[in-house]
């Protein structure tokens, strides 16, 4: 199986590499265009999101240090 890998970037984008694809609400595929890396936007100020376009730069700020999630919840 491959693998996918997905980096958080400091002040930045998810970078997201390997095998993946990316569907909308409705399960519509987007084409990648053959693409093995692409970033997605975590500021909400791409003009081409999901797609980051660099607009974060100077207006978004997150430290990415990695950290363990509370326990899963059990109903």
């Amino acid at each position: 199986m491959a693998s996918t890998k997905i980096t958080v970037k400091s002040n930045g984008s998810l970078k997201i590499e390997g095998d993946f694809e990316i569907v909308d609400m409705n399960g519509n595929v987007y084409d990648l265009g053959g693409r093995t890396i692409v970033s997605i936007c975590r500021c909400g100020l791409s003009k081409n999101k999901p797609f980051c376009d660099s607009s974060h730069k100077g207006h978004f700020e997150h430290e990415a240090i990695a950290f363990a999630l509370p326990p899963k919840k059990t109903d």
